[in-house]
């Protein structure tokens, strides 16, 4: 397998080519079905919340973060990327193409209109209100 070189950009078909490549090189091929990956994914979720679960609200930027704690979230974010890619692989998705359109999709769903009207005291920018009954849930990805 060859490095990345500084610089460069990543795509998620150059991720899924090497992602492909590493598991063919191992034989790990036999092992990678749907429901493998997810589970994987899923562990891997799992130990990117452990990072989070007991510092409360962090700030954007992670301020006060020691290098070695930014370092191991990246490559527990990393791990799940990695399973994510590889499991839309194996299922025959294009997850680019896929994420794209369910972007589009939340732009019809959440017009710019309905998120400049709404009064709530949540200010992320990222996050919106909607109401499914009498629960309010705050959704990102719709």
């Amino acid at each position: 397998m060859t490095e990345f070189s500084e610089g460069e950009s990543v795509t998620l078909d150059r991720l899924k080519e090497k992602m492909a490549e590493f598991a063919r090189e191992r034989n790990w091929d036999q092992f990678h079905s749907p429901r493998n990956l997810l589970l994987a994914l899923v562990g891997e979720v799992g130990e990117l919340s452990e990072i989070f679960q007991w510092k409360g609200e962090v700030p954007k930027g992670l301020p006060g973060w020691k290098e070695e704690e930014k370092l191991h979230l990246g490559e527990e974010l990393s791990d799940v990327l990695l399973y994510l890619v590889r499991l839309s692989d194996i299922c025959g998705v294009d997850l680019g193409k896929a994420a794209l359109r369910k972007v589009e999709l939340n732009a019809i769903k959440y017009p710019v209109s309905q998120k400049q009207n709404q009064t709530n005291s949540i200010t992320d920018p990222n996050t919106t209100t909607t109401s499914h009954g009498n629960n309010n849930t705050e959704e990102i990805t719709g």
